[in-house]
């Protein structure tokens, strides 16, 4: 796979360390389906306009320079999580056996909003509040996987047990 979303020397890319990598390639994949997406748009949209009677107009190209300027914001979206991300320069957990211990989906490649989101429904759908609190409270793989979302998560779940 070429990555081109950051800018790397192979002595770079041979010090990332899984995790890192890990994110490098999602963010990579996202980013190429979004060129992907962006040349199916502006090739439907040639067609329509020829078949309309508008090739020879100036349109296209202000379409084309739409759709691009979106992607490039997208892009430098994904390039900024990204490093974030990487920087954060987190142990490689164990994700198989975090896997096995809880009822939820633990996907490092996720960002932390959409962590936070999954472990937020998983707790939110037990019912009982002192069994919600008491499992979360002893859930070491959520502090893990979580990070700083984890007392967040914490007083919001407190909040929904008043």
């Amino acid at each position: 796979m070429t990555f081109d979303i950051i800018e790397l020397t192979d002595d770079e890319l041979e010090q990332l360390t899984a995790i890192q990598m890990q994110l490098l390639r999602t963010a990579q994949k996202k980013k190429n389906e979004l060129v992907r997406g962006m040349q199916k748009d502006l090739e439907m949209f040639r067609l329509l306009i020829m078949g309309n009677g508008f090739s020879y107009s100036d349109i296209y190209a202000h379409k084309q320079a739409d759709l691009q300027a979106e992607l490039d914001y997208q892009v430098e979206i994904l390039k900024e999580q990204l490093l974030y991300s990487m920087s954060l320069n987190e142990p490689l957990p164990d994700i198989d056996s975090d896997q096995e211990k809880v009822g939820y989906i633990v996907d490092y490649s996720l960002s932390y909003t959409d962590r936070y989101n999954i472990v937020r429904a998983y707790y939110l759908a037990i019912e009982n509040p002192v069994e919600r609190m008491n499992l979360y409270a002893n859930d070491d793989v959520a502090k893990r996987y979580l990070g700083s979302y984890y007392t967040t998560l914490y007083n919001v779940l407190s909040m929904y047990s008043q």
